[in-house]
């Protein structure tokens, strides 16, 4: 079957461009930032993200990016916290879980594990479905706005895993204005590559 791909590409980018401009701006992400600058600025501890499948993915590039950006931040696979990974989570950490449904199995585990071990430790979780019971058991939720994949079965996780990107990028840009972090800063942390000329040859 032959399909238009400029057409397919439009309808794509317009449901995309949308999703993300209807992404719920809350007081959340006041409190969220609030959080991240407490536990690690202050209390020297850091940030453990984790989803599954693809929203684990996402995780992973949210704590990737904070770490690049003077939070220190780790990705935790919530099957190996069931066997020992578990132990890379401290007293004054935080926990940024991310679940479009809010009801996967292997996150509502790894909370249970988590506060098990400290039961403070506080939860900030981005989903897709606010009234799961995964947001009603977080410190802070953050709604991705639920819109429909774009995907033609309706399935495959691309919105959802689009929006959740931009979240991650507004809270690691909200805390580095909180943070007042530098390109010395960065510097410091990025070496290699185009970015780390960038950043240590500002203008050239």
């Amino acid at each position: 079957m032959k399909i238009d791909i400029k057409d397919t590409m439009r309808q794509i980018l317009t449901a995309e461009s949308n999703a993300i401009l209807n992404i719920p701006v809350t007081d959340g992400y006041e409190r969220a930032v609030a959080l991240i600058v407490e536990h690690v600025k202050n209390r020297g501890g850091k940030i453990v993200t984790s989803g599954m499948g693809k929203a684990g993915q996402i995780a992973m590039n949210i704590a990737t990016t904070f770490s690049s950006t003077g939070i220190p931040a780790v990705n935790l696979h919530p099957g190996e916290a069931q066997h020992g990974d578990l132990g890379v989570i401290q007293p004054n950490d935080l926990m940024i879980l991310v679940s479009n449904s809010g009801v996967t199995r292997e996150i509502l585990d790894l909370v249970d594990l988590a506060k098990n071990l400290y039961e403070s430790l506080p939860m900030i979780v981005i989903t897709g479905n606010p009234d799961s019971a995964l947001a009603l058991r977080a410190d802070v939720t953050l709604p991705t706005g639920g819109a429909p994949e774009v995907c033609p079965l309706g399935l495959t996780p691309t919105t959802s895993t689009t929006v959740m990107t931009v979240i991650g990028d507004i809270l690691v840009v909200s805390v580095m204005k909180a943070t007042g972090f530098t390109r010395e800063e960065y510097a410091k942390r990025h070496h290699g590559g185009y970015l780390g000329h960038k950043a240590t040859h500002p203008g050239r």
